[in-house]
């Protein structure tokens, strides 16, 4: 009862889990939201108009503007063309204030 056996290589096969791959669990994948949706969500739950139960969000819910009016088209600055168009901006609000002084 003492001899050590040596085991076939087909029960050392079934025996190795280290080798065997578990199957992939599945998950529901959910949707995204859009912005729309959660637009509504924020004024639907009360949970979303209080910060920490002690700040008061409705007001600041209220104004917040909608993505629609956020959304801006990608424009290009040439340095040159803005460094001009701010300098001129600027010497036209110097002249203004300047000739409001002398009257």
């Amino acid at each position: 009862a003492d001899i050590p056996v040596i085991p076939d290589l087909e029960e050392v096969q079934e025996e190795d889990l280290a080798m065997q791959v578990a199957a992939p669990p599945s998950v529901q994948v959910n949707r995204v939201l859009t912005y729309h949706d959660l637009d509504k969500d924020l004024m639907k739950y009360a949970a979303f108009q209080t910060l920490d139960g002690e700040v008061d969000l409705k007001l600041l819910t209220k104004v917040l503007a909608p993505e629609h009016e956020l959304r801006e088209d990608d424009v290009s600055w040439d340095w040159n063309h803005l460094f001009t168009e701010v300098s001129s901006e600027l010497a036209t609000e110097w002249d203004l204030g300047q000739s409001e002084r002398e009257d």
